[in-house]
């Protein structure tokens, strides 16, 4: 048994750990009544990247490149390989990835099972919208070519599946074009909901790239105000583009429990909102501040002490998207509870291609709530409800304690889903969200026949 944990370090979990370094390998053999899940980075906030008591397959020694077309921009990647590899390599030569969380320390498969969305989702969607074609390991020893054509439905089901449908061993996917590696921003000081609206509604034509920072914690006629960031790649002449290089500062140890009260979220939102004097500031910045501002501190999931912290992520429909925002951002700061990082976007109309994928046309807000024990789990609970009642769903890539009911309602296909799931596969978010009723919700009884 290993410990590795998700980025969130909530829940813990103990399982084997196997590391995969060669795609054409079998998959490991397995004891009865284990079952496996891939492993990329661990950015993952919640259990969907653990197994407790199965076996993880560390998919990090499959990190090479296949195959590059310098005209069109196709590349073909083994699945470990990180976004913060492939940009080292290809920033520059001149091209940039389609779409890009806000690390870029996942792997390119970690990209695909979670189908990752970014700040340029009203212009190009989730990143499973660029993937061409993927090779998919089924522990039958199957090793089956998924494409928007052909085994379709399994390709839908692994994009966005959690790493469920088998081993995803290899992904071809368009990169785009770039001539610069700096981004022309602007950031905007706002005092409202209503105009962070008109903000995106004037953004989204111009800017390929649009997110708001959130005090959490504002009340009354402050509730809503914040930081809108938009911008365009810039447009350059010179022959040399550079990358992005790795974290400057790390967190040597885990925060105190005290550091991480109501106070500090509090004066940290209200200090970092009065930084910006003025109304607009524009500026040019390399891309690495502007997509990973955290990916330049190692370990900054350090800073929520031992306890962990949660993440929390919901999208609702455009038309119910302002008034789900308004209860949500009045019930936590009515809580004390509070976030550091909240983030607030419109998703586009584009759709996305997986079963289980998260994003759909809508106001989607994240949160990383320190995890203070029952009452941060209890505030959590309260806002399932709340975006239940809105139409509105979860993102599984960032949970930790959804229940069966709330997974019932914001994924009420998961049935069709879990047709695709390979029955030697699973994963804690799984059991726990299918409560035991779905094929992989559990460890296997046995292991297929033909598994080696």
């Amino acid at each position: 048994m290993a410990d590795y944990a998700s980025w969130g370090n909530y829940p813990t979990a103990r399982q084997e750990v196997q590391r995969l370094f060669w795609r054409h390998a079998a998959l490991p053999r397995q004891a009865e009544g284990s079952s496996l899940l891939p492993y990329g980075l661990g950015r993952s906030y919640g259990d969907s990247c653990l197994n407790d008591g199965g076996t993880l397959l560390d998919v990090t020694g499959l990190d090479h490149l296949i195959e590059f077309d310098a005209d069109t921009g196709v590349l073909r990647c083994e699945a470990g390989i990180s976004l913060a590899a492939i940009l080292e390599l290809m920033v520059p030569r001149g091209w940039f990835l389609p779409v890009t969380p806000g690390t870029k320390f996942v792997t390119v498969g970690g990209a695909v099972a979670n189908d990752v969305h970014g700040k340029n989702h009203h212009r190009a969607g989730t990143f499973g919208r660029h993937v061409l074609r993927l090779e998919l390991l089924r522990s039958d020893g199957q090793r089956l070519i998924c494409t928007p054509r052909e085994n379709e439905d399994l390709f839908r089901a692994t994009i966005g599946g959690l790493g469920l449908t088998g081993l995803i061993t290899w992904v071809e996917f368009n990169l785009k074009p770039i001539s610069s590696e700096r981004i022309e921003r602007e950031s905007i000081k706002f005092s409202s909901l209503s105009e962070f609206v008109e903000l995106t509604e004037d953004s989204d034509e111009r800017y390929e790239y649009t997110v708001a920072w959130i005090d959490s914690l504002a009340r009354g006629h402050q509730l809503g105000r914040g930081f809108f960031f938009r911008g365009n790649h810039a447009v350059g002449s010179a022959n040399v583009l550079t990358a992005g290089r790795g974290a400057k500062l790390s967190v040597p140890f885990f925060a105190p429990n005290f550091v991480l009260g109501p106070w500090t979220v509090r004066g940290f939102n209200t200090l970092y909102y009065r930084r910006q004097t003025r109304k607009v500031v524009a500026d040019s910045v390399h891309y690495d501040p502007f997509f990973y501002p955290l990916d330049a501190v190692g370990n900054w999931n350090r800073l929520y002490g031992k306890r962990g912290f949660l993440q929390y992520q919901f999208v609702v429909p455009v038309e119910r998207g302002l008034d789900a925002t308004r209860h949500v951002l009045s019930r936590i700061a009515a809580s004390g509870e509070g976030s550091f990082l909240a983030v607030l976007k419109v998703f586009g109309e584009a759709p996305a291609p997986g079963m289980l994928s998260f994003p759909m046309p809508g106001f989607t807000l994240a949160l990383d709530l320190p995890h203070r024990g029952a009452g941060t789990l209890s505030l959590l609970n309260r806002l399932d409800r709340v975006v239940t009642e809105h139409g509105g769903r979860v993102y599984p890539a960032k949970d930790a304690r959804m229940s069966a009911a709330s997974f019932e309602a914001f994924y009420p296909h998961w049935r069709e889903f879990a047709q695709f799931i390979d029955p030697a596969f699973s994963s804690s978010f799984w059991r726990r969200v299918t409560a035991g009723t779905a094929p992989g919700a559990g460890a296997l009884e046995t292991a297929p026949p033909e598994f080696v």
